[in-house]
């Protein structure tokens, strides 16, 4: 079993909150997510690297629409 934890720090508290709360629909079973004040923390597990990388992909790019919805994201294409 493989495992990765991925931190992210917000402004404030209520933004975190809010991250948080626009990526439940697409985390339950795949992604346990702990907010402690203005950080979240994403875990993960898998049986091999292939849907770890998925199920990670997949998390970062739900944060990034969260993000961005909320107006602190990047909406610049590099």
């Amino acid at each position: 079993m493989l495992s990765l934890e991925l931190r992210f720090e917000y402004p404030d508290a209520k933004v975190a909150e809010a991250v948080m709360k626009s990526l439940e629909p697409d985390n339950g079973g795949y992604v346990e997510t702990v907010r402690e004040d203005n950080v979240l923390r994403f875990f993960m597990e898998a049986d091999n690297a292939g849907s770890l990388r998925n199920t990670a992909d997949d998390l970062l790019a739900c944060i990034k629409i969260a993000e961005e919805t909320i107006g602190i994201g990047s909406s610049k294409k590099m």
